[in-house]
């Protein structure tokens, strides 16, 4: 079964109409949506490795904050900072729980 669900994530995350970055920020956007922190971990990892810049992070996590309000400013800080810890370039005021500590 997870060989099937593996082989599904690939084809759904490989470059094709969409470049992998732009499907990776979206699934990134999901997990903050979905609050699934396991998720927002594996996809900003991800979003970091295909290459997706911290200016293209913050759009797809605004887009996130808009179509699900109070919990996306919850989650989306914390996928924000998981995305720049997986770059190496720290963000200051991206804390536990993004409460900004």
């Amino acid at each position: 079964m997870w060989a099937g669900f593996g082989a599904l994530h690939e084809a759904a995350v490989d470059d094709g109409v969409l470049p992998a970055k732009i499907k990776e920020l979206m699934a990134l956007a999901i997990s903050v949506v979905k609050q699934c922190d396991g998720c927002i971990a594996y996809h900003a990892k991800a979003a970091v490795a295909r290459g997706a810049t911290a200016e293209e992070c913050a759009e797809a996590l605004g887009v996130a904050l808009l179509m699900d309000g109070g919990t996306a400013s919850v989650y989306g800080p914390r996928a924000f900072a998981a995305f720049h810890e997986f770059a190496g370039t720290g963000q200051a005021g991206t804390g536990e729980r993004g409460t900004g500590t």
